[in-house]
């Protein structure tokens, strides 16, 4: 058997320079498009190149060696039947001159033939009688094989008059060389029975079936490096617009919303290019209209702010000697004299909230700060919210846990450099928040500190947040439900303040609540100045179920 064998320059110098000093491989190929593709084109390309190859080789090995397996039988058949002839023809008169004879014979059927180069073999069978054997083994004068697989002597031996071949390999100076042996039975004078092999030499049909799949492989490799190299063309200039239009949204995103792509030609990724275009002018547009309305509704309200504060004291003034006077009033004027008086409590609470809001807008918002218990504000939050829980049956209750000993000189006090006055406006709106909602069930404010941050956590038992509801609750004058009537008159803007009050001191106020659960609202500020407050907190966002029991403030 015969032996088988298995755009432009800058662009594409930065493309393979990107791709040598890049990312990792497995980052590189989830980021790629271009090399995904082209790596996956060029391995089914060459997947199914290997498999063609390996057919045709198979194809041309089989068709090669079955034309020369004919060729060598039929020489084979002619040279055993002439080697019949001539032993038939001998006059030897003993078995000295029939060896002599035989091997001369042998020497003159090497020679016959065209276009094969053989060596022929003619073998005594085994238990033949020695006495008329001219030698176990004769060859003829070549550099060929001296023997012949046992299987196939065996069954050259069982087929009688019958051809037998096999394909066999012969070390020749540590190179295999394939053979083809061809064996049948002749008849020897005085000798006997006899085993006749013409061994057929198949190196050159070898050399060509090497040849040949050296010539597909460079082929195949040939194709294979042509399809990838043309597939990361084609695909280069489909995704390089594609990059491009990232590259130009990203820019945008950071707030360069000049930037537009380079429309070329009239095909579809220029039509992808000029509605990008379009797209991106359009949204510079709205957003340069949201951004001069947002700058005229924050100028607005400090406008109007300032503008009110002349006016709204006057009529402070005037009420005050009003409502001094409202016993001299009859009954029904006495009643509105008060109202006016409450109102306009409510109008400068209003005022200030507006105010401090136009400072947040304006950039102009600044800290004092000063170690402070924070503990302490808590409590002092709570004592001023007591007549708001009195009436509406809230119990308030408060638990400071110890911060780290020695951590800031004040023996387990839970200290900070914050502004008083803003985290105690921040602890109060929310202690005010929790009871005005908590429907008359217990509020819970917990404080803890740790060696960074400290953390104030409100929790109420009443009517809950919705998911949708906590993502807006610290929108200005937004509530969950407007139609509910309130027992404070808050302004609608203390959340808000509150929150920005939080992210002032670099810290965060967060919240979570579900419907008919209640809701628990959590700031966390950093202990100190230069502080870097981490994803953590001294307390869980969501607490424990149970309520923990603690003393009233």
């Amino acid at each position: 058997m015969l032996r088988r064998t298995s755009g432009a320059p800058g662009r594409w110098r930065r493309w393979w320079g990107s791709l040598l000093s890049g990312p990792g491989p497995r980052r590189r190929w989830r980021r790629s498009l271009q090399l995904r593709v082209v790596a996956t084109t060029t391995l089914l390309t060459l997947l199914a190149v290997a498999l063609a190859g390996a057919y045709l080789a198979g194809r041309i090995s089989d068709q090669l060696f079955d034309s020369r397996r004919d060729q060598a039988l039929t020489q084979a058949l002619r040279g055993a039947q002439d080697a019949q002839t001539r032993f038939d023809q001998f006059t030897a008169q003993n078995k000295d001159e029939v060896q002599l004879q035989a091997q001369t014979l042998l020497g003159q059927l090497q020679g016959v033939g065209v276009g094969l180069d053989r060596t022929v073999l003619l073998l005594q069978p085994p238990g033949a009688d020695p006495s008329t054997s001219i030698g176990t083994a004769l060859f003829s004068a070549s550099d060929g094989p001296r023997t012949v697989p046992d299987a196939l002597r065996a069954a050259v031996r069982d087929g009688g008059d019958t051809q037998q071949y096999q394909s066999i390999s012969v070390d020749a100076g540590g190179r295999e060389r394939p053979w083809l042996a061809v064996g049948s039975m002749v008849s020897v004078p005085i000798a006997g029975d006899y085993e006749l092999y013409f061994l057929f030499d198949l190196s050159r049909e070898q050399a060509t079936l090497d040849a040949v799949q050296r010539t597909l492989l460079v082929g195949a490799s040939v194709l294979v490096l042509l399809v990838g190299v043309v597939t990361a063309v084609v695909v280069h200039g489909v995704v390089e617009p594609v990059r491009t239009a990232a590259a130009v949204a990203s820019r945008m995103g950071d707030g360069h919303l000049g930037e537009r792509m380079v429309v070329r030609g009239e095909d579809d990724l220029a039509r992808l290019a000029a509605s990008f275009n379009t797209m991106a002018a359009s949204l510079q547009q709205q957003i340069t209209e949201l951004e001069q309305l947002g700058t005229l509704q924050q100028r607005f309200v400090s406008d109007v702010s300032h503008e009110l504060r002349t006016p709204l004291t006057t009529i402070r003034m005037a009420g005050e000697v009003i409502h001094d006077a409202r016993e001299d009033f009859p009954p029904a004027v006495a009643r509105s004299a008060e109202l006016l008086y409450t109102q306009l409590d409510r109008f400068e609470d209003l005022l200030a909230d507006l105010l401090e809001i136009s400072r947040y807008d304006a950039g102009a918002a600044a800290l004092d700060l000063e170690r402070v218990d924070v503990g302490l504000l808590a409590r002092r939050a709570v004592e001023g919210a007591l007549p708001l829980a009195e009436r509406t049956g809230s119990e308030v209750r408060v638990l400071v846990h110890p911060a780290p000993q020695g951590e800031d000189g004040e023996d387990g006090s839970c200290t900070a450099e914050v502004d008083r006055r803003r985290v105690e406006r921040v602890l109060r709106n929310l202690v005010v928040n929790a009871v005005e909602h908590g429907e008359g069930r217990p509020v819970e404010v917990d404080v803890a500190a740790d060696d960074v941050a400290v953390a104030v956590r409100v929790r109420d038992h009443g009517v809950g947040l919705a998911p949708a509801d906590a993502a807006r609750v610290f929108d200005r004058f937004w509530r969950a439900d407007p139609a509910r009537a309130r027992t404070t008159g808050g302004t609608g803007l203390g959340l808000a303040i509150s929150r920005e009050d939080a992210l002032l001191h670099r810290g965060r106020l967060e919240v979570v609540g579900r419907p008919g659960e209640g809701a628990t609202f959590l700031l966390t500020l950093p202990r100190t100045r230069d502080a870097q407050l981490g994803a953590g907190s001294p307390l869980p966002l969501r607490p424990m179920l149970q309520i923990t029991a603690a003393p009233r403030a």
